[in-house]
């Protein structure tokens, strides 16, 4: 199973919290659209395995037009090994969703969504400087169910600051009534080099409270197992089979190419990424060039990888593939080092191996880094 991104490097204005490359100037979104085309055809020969499933990531893919999107798919199609029924998602924003594309995306082939609604609430919504409001949150999903798409996943926020537990109940109610699919949340996180980063820095916005951000994050666990949510991954919960194909592939670490500004591939043990810059990216296309970086993975990379991707998952860990993989004397060092979370009720042992409890979920990277060969 493989896998392709596609990063589209446009915005229409700059959310406080994000840390994506993105440009909201769009003067050269043409030749951005070309340069990436070419760059799915000159990697052609890059990788034979049949590819189960393409991503429109961002950026905001929604705001192009549908001939663009139409464009990258055909590429796609004519230049690699497509499986029979791939799962192709695009990335959208509320604001973003009308009927007309919504048909449009139907047509060419788009059968599932991720849409960035983040909160049903205004006052969250205008926090975070979104650019659409509650009632087109509520109206886009009515929207693509009209145009016959029954796969699709939206993004909630939790622990803005601001935001009471019972401003989260709210949201997670709402999104059980809808019966969406597939929920993926995230706890807000300020990094550096964000507006919001700064805006804390400078003391006009209130920094985010860790302690309520594991009190939402419980409540996340409980209601959404109430409602029939499978939580597969951390950040992620679906209704019986509606997992996100895509994601699960690179938590499985199966092989996968990024086209794009900032884009990441994987493949051989080899990490990629293509330069951040959009002109850079563009005239390096245009001389059949690609300008990026990789990195070659150490036997410790990959182990750390798996730990981390694998601690994220509802199966855990496995035993036997530490053993197999890495050797005994491994996985005798990760049974030493795990004895103190097991006892402190963060990690249980299941017939394969180890998996997190809900307890342990919120710290997820805490618990991996301890893990950690070096």
């Amino acid at each position: 199973m493989a896998g392709i991104y596609i990063h589209i490097p446009f915005c229409k204005q700059a959310c406080h919290y994000c840390n994506f490359h993105f440009s909201t100037g769009t003067g050269n979104r043409d030749a951005m659209i070309n340069a990436i085309v070419k760059e799915i055809e000159i990697r052609k020969h890059t990788l034979r395995s049949p590819i189960e499933t393409i991503y429109f990531g961002g950026g905001t893919p929604s705001i192009l037009d549908a001939a663009s999107i139409d464009a990258m798919i055909q590429t796609i199609y004519r230049h690699y090994n497509i499986s029979s029924h791939p799962e192709i998602t695009l990335e959208a924003n509320p604001d973003d969703i009308t009927k007309t594309k919504a048909g449009d995306w139907k047509s060419m082939g788009i059968n599932r969504f991720s849409i960035g609604i983040q909160s049903f609430s205004n006052q969250h919504l205008q926090w975070m400087n979104r650019a659409h409001n509650a009632l087109q949150s509520l109206a886009c999903i009515e929207t693509i169910r009209y145009a016959g798409f029954e796969n699709f996943s939206i993004d909630l926020i939790y622990g803005t600051p601001g935001q009471s537990m019972d401003d989260w109940d709210k949201d997670l109610e709402q999104a059980i009534d809808l019966e969406i699919p597939h929920l993926s949340c995230y706890a807000l996180t300020v990094e550096q080099e964000t507006p919001l980063f700064n805006l804390i820095k400078k003391g006009k916005k209130e920094n985010t409270n860790s302690d309520l951000q594991a009190e939402e994050f419980q409540l996340l666990v409980s209601k959404s197992r109430s409602a029939g949510y499978r939580h597969y991954e951390i950040s992620n919960f679906a209704l019986p089979g509606m997992e996100s194909k895509h994601n699960s592939s690179y938590w499985s670490g199966n092989p996968y190419l990024g086209f794009g500004p900032s884009a990441h591939s994987f493949l051989d043990h080899t990490r990629s990424w293509n330069i951040s810059n959009n002109i850079e990216y563009i005239r390096s296309i245009e001389k059949n060039e690609r300008s990026f970086e990789s990195e070659q993975l150490s036997e410790n990379d990959m182990f750390n990888e798996y730990i981390m991707t694998g601690l994220r998952l509802d199966e855990g860990v496995s035993s036997n593939w530490i053993k197999e993989n890495w050797g005994i004397d491994q996985l005798e060092k990760i049974e030493s080092k795990l004895l103190r979370h097991i006892e402190s009720g963060n990690v249980i042992n299941t017939p394969e191996g180890w998996k997190l409890t809900d307890q342990g979920k919120f710290l997820a990277d805490g618990i991996a880094a301890d893990l950690f060969q070096v």
